[in-house]
């Protein structure tokens, strides 16, 4: 038995699938219609190979037409932001009709959506959280009570305060010589923010209830040992009302994108959205057009608001961080600890001043490497314009 499985396992021959190796590039078409106050954007990047390097961004389409369009011959132009986003303050659209996206790209190429009616989101009842013993779950509440909604889809950023692990109150500058100076509080890099939108798609649907209720439903899963809950967490959650088609789509564009690995997940399938090709009706587009109203909420949790146990320890990545004390003229037993070998040359920044009571100028500087001591170099020290303080 053992020799028949060696002589199989030696018979293989690796294989390449088309996929892998193909050029072919297809347009990626993402957003909303917001029918509403608030903007409308919508993205337009193209596919990669999956042999891609770990980290390559997919191209953005720029410099595109891109309009809204209604079925009584009203269009609605959005402005390119950049980077391939496209938008548009709020549209105010009516729901008594229906619209469709066009694209034009410098290729000439015109790519339309299928007119879609007005589908608008029920508020928000509520964003609540759950601690578990190694987790926490982010739960929302919806319902409809006209029974007309059934179908939803969620979208939530995330955004968390950081820590360096070292209080920077002093800085170099480089100008007219190497100094080291007090650092002013605009400059503080002890505090940062770092955001992260949704990734995954998140769906729900009553289609199989009585009542068009979906309560505290989980959205998102959280390790307990996230770096999210050393200090203050906000979550923003988005709700979207879908047609069945377009949560036809979503649930297939997810099988695709998360459910597979093995041989028992589902396998890949053909997604058909609503946009197409006009100037090539065999082209293959990606995306899904929709249109509505959004509704959202913010929440917010602080580190002191959960469990206080062994599982709720942030995880911090500065285990390699060291605190070093540099000298001006270092005593024998650290003859290279000096000012200008690491703190002149940036090879560390500097932390605090060691200086002896009643001396004019002090002896030597604590340091330690700019990524235990800047935390712009993994947020920013910007304070976000939604931010409410504790």
């Amino acid at each position: 038995m053992v020799k028949a499985l060696l002589l199989f396992s030696s018979c293989k021959k690796p294989y390449a699938p088309a996929v892998i190796t193909s050029g072919s590039s297809v347009l990626v078409v993402e957003g909303t219609i917001n029918a509403g106050a608030d903007s409308t954007i919508i993205h337009l990047t193209h596919t990669i190979p999956i042999s891609s390097p770990n980290g390559t961004q997919p191209p953005a389409e720029l410099n595109a037409t891109v309009t809204v369009e209604s079925d009584a011959n009203a269009t609605y132009p959005l402005s390119e932001i950049g980077n391939g986003y496209y938008g548009s303050a709020g549209l105010n659209l009516s729901s008594a009709n229906k619209y469709k996206l066009k694209i034009i790209t410098t290729s000439n190429k015109i790519y339309e959506s299928d007119f879609v009616p007005v589908k608008n989101s029920p508020p928000i009842d509520s964003v609540s959280y759950k601690p578990q013993t190694t987790n926490l779950q982010l739960n929302v509440s919806t319902h409809d009570p006209s029974n007309n909604t059934r179908y939803y889809r969620w979208e939530y950023d995330e955004t968390w305060i950081i820590h360096s692990k070292y209080e920077s109150i002093l800085k170099l500058i480089k100008n007219p010589v190497d100094s080291i100076v007090t650092r002013p509080p605009s400059e503080q890099i002890y505090t940062c923010w770092q955001s992260e939108k949704s990734s995954d798609i998140v769906l729900g649907s009553t289609a199989k209830l009585s009542n068009d209720v979906m309560a505290n439903y989980t959205f998102s899963v959280i390790p307990s040992t996230s770096e999210k809950f050393t200090d203050r967490f906000t979550v923003l959650v988005k709700q979207y009302a879908l047609t069945p088609d377009a949560f036809n789509y979503y649930q297939e564009l997810r099988k695709n994108t998360e459910s597979l690995g093995t041989i028992f997940d589902p396998q890949p399938s053909s997604l058909t959205g609503n946009i197409h090709c006009t100037t090539n009706p065999s082209e293959q587009v990606i995306g899904y057009i929709t249109a509505g109203t959004v509704s959202q909420v913010r929440i917010y949790i602080n580190a002191r608001d959960l469990p206080a146990n062994a599982n709720w320890i942030p995880n911090v990545p500065y285990s390699d961080c060291t605190y070093d004390t540099l000298y001006y003229n270092p005593p024998i037993k650290k003859p290279l600890y000096t000012i200008q070998n690491f703190l002149y040359t940036e090879v560390q920044m500097p932390i605090d001043r060691l200086q002896q009571p009643g001396a004019a100028h002090p002896y030597g500087y604590t340091g330690s490497s700019p990524f235990c001591v800047d935390c712009t170099l993994r947020g920013t020290n910007v304070k976000p314009a939604f931010w409410q303080d504790q």
